[in-house]
Parts: structure tokens; sequence; C-alpha cells
């Protein structure tokens, strides 16, 4: 198998692609080909060092292809099925993972490699966030962050359908207008805006009962200001580096807020969880309510292009690369 592996914490420099033998096949493993992989965030933070990895380490854990072969126990897929999957093990930056078979997704005909490699974790991201965490309701009005990234780009489209009201930021005017299209009701350009401004003005002074916020230390204190008395701030990533230093007693003076900062892993612990949310994560797409726009496409030797285009925030909606 060939593979992006780094030997140690740092940039995308560290980002090698190295020849290596495929581990042995235990039981309840499922070996998979990989036909694309998902490049998300996260993968930026294993990288860097801000969520510490043993080294040497690939990279990656969202990705989809087909099932190669099977270890022994495993009863719900087999050799030939299309998959996906997006909790690890590290290391799908790779032509080939093997993974836990409990974490391997059936895919649906309607769903290509490529959209499921670049929408799985995003997709489940938003429904614990929207449909777990927060059960956003018909006639709420909310904010998501970075709406055109590619989390952002599927909760508009999931939270217009589901009768929301959605304010929308983003970086640049190109960016407005994507989103505007997906369905975003009201779009603020943080860098020529103020978000706590605008949105007491869109809310006449009413202000917000969440905020979604995957950028993390640039727009915590932002989102605190966004909330009404008693509203809830969900700090699901660190787009702009980890939030840090918090104060406790400004959630009391800004009215009681709450603050929670989930993972994923924590709302798909067992296989039946992971299949309700990802069933609900494809009906939603099945039903038209949110389209998967096509990837931006890097070869799997470029993985370290990738990182730089993403972290830099150039780039809008998924990205995969390609073995």
């Amino acid at each position: 198998m060939t593979r992006i592996e780094i030997n140690a914490h740092g940039g995308p420099e560290q980002m090698q692609l190295v020849e290596c033998d495929l581990p042995e096949l235990k039981p309840g493993q499922v070996l998979v080909r990989h036909e694309a992989i998902g490049v998300n965030f996260i993968d930026t933070y294993h990288r860097s060092g801000l969520y510490q990895l043993p080294m040497p380490t690939g990279l990656g854990g969202e990705a989809a292809g087909l099932v190669e072969a099977v270890g022994d126990g495993v009863a719900h897929v087999k050799a030939g099925d299309r998959v996906a999957y997006c909790s690890g093990p590290i290391g799908s930056y790779a032509t080939h993972n093997i993974i836990d078979g409990a974490t391997a997704v059936l895919l649906p005909t309607s769903i290509t490699a490529k959209q499921a490699a670049s929408c799985l974790l995003k997709g489940l991201t938003v429904q614990y966030l929207i449909r777990q965490i927060y059960p956003v309701q018909q006639g709420e009005t909310v904010l998501f962050h970075a709406a055109a990234g590619g989390v952002g780009q599927i909760a508009v489209q999931w939270l217009k359908a589901l009768g929301a009201t959605v304010i929308g930021t983003v970086g640049s005017e190109e960016k407005a207008d994507l989103v505007k299209a997906l369905g975003c009701d009201h779009v603020i350009n943080y860098r020529t805006e103020s978000v706590p401004e605008r949105v007491k003005a869109i809310t006449d002074g009413a202000k917000l009962p969440v905020v979604f916020d995957g950028v993390g230390k640039d727009t915590f204190e932002d989102s605190l200001d966004c909330l009404r008395p008693r509203g809830l701030m969900v700090s699901f990533g660190n787009a702009s580096g980890a939030v840090d230093g918090v104060n406790l007693g400004i959630l009391a003076s800004k009215g009681s807020l709450m603050v929670t900062r989930p993972t994923l892993g924590h709302f798909i612990p067992t296989r039946a969880a992971l299949e309700a949310a990802s069933n609900d994560f494809f009906a939603a797409i099945a039903s038209g309510a949110i389209k998967i726009a096509d990837p931006t496409e890097y070869a799997l030797a470029d993985a370290a292009k990738a990182h730089i285009d993403l972290q830099s925030r150039i780039t809008t909606g998924s990205l995969v690369l390609i073995p």
C-alpha cells in the first residue's frame, strides 16, 4: 500500500508519501481499498500536534471505497460492498486501510465514492449538532459560522429544510453568494461587518437561542455576544485555533449562557447510533433537502497542498484525495 506519513508534528512539509505493507486482517476488521479520501480540519490538528499522535503515523480518518476482505465475525458487509467510514483508525490518507467493521457504513447507490468521502464526516457532524445537541425547530433563528465550508454548506441546507431562519458568516463576497444560493437567509461577512451587531439588527435585539461555531478562537467572544440569555454556544471546531484562557464568569455576565465543546464520537458510540445518524443524513440527501456538491480533488501525493489550501481558507466546500 501507499500512504501519507509524518515522523514529527509540524507543518505540511512533514507529510511524505511512502510505501508500506498492509497490516494483518484481524477478527472484526474490514480491508477497504480507497476510491476517495476525505480531507478535514481535524487532520491538520493531528499533523500540527494540536491533537498529539504517536510517531510515525498516517493521517486522515475518512474515506470511501470497496471492501476487499472481511475478518472473522463481520456479517453486515462483504467483499465487493461499497462503504464509507469517518471515525478512523487514523491512516485514511492511503490506497488501503483496515478498519473496525462496526464503523463501515454501506453506501446507497445514489451517492458516489467521491461524494461519500467528502461528506460523511461533515454530514454526521451536522446531524449531531442540529438534530441531537440542539434539535432545531421550525421558526427558530440560528447562526452557523463558516457557512461556505463543507460542514456549513450541509448545515445551511438542512437547517432550511427544518424550517429555520439561517444566519451564516463568511469571509468573502464570493462565499456570500454561494451560501445565499444554498438558502441562507442572512449572510454576514466577518471581515467587513460586526457579527454581533448584525445579529442584533436581524433579530430586533432579541439575539439567538444557539450559535454553532467551528472556527474557535477568532469567533468565540462574538458568538457569545450573539446569544440571548440562557442561550447555547456550540463550539465544535478550532479552525482559527483553540479557545483558551476563558473566564467562566463571562457566561454569567452575558446572560447565564451555556457552552459545550462536543465531539462526534460521543454521539455515535454504538453501531446502532452510527446507523441511525447516517440513515438520517442519507434520507435528507435522498429527499433533495441536501445536495452534495462535487468536491475539489487532489492527488494523494498532493495531500500537503490540500492542507495548505484548507488552512488558508481559500477553498469552498469539501476536499478529497484520489489515490
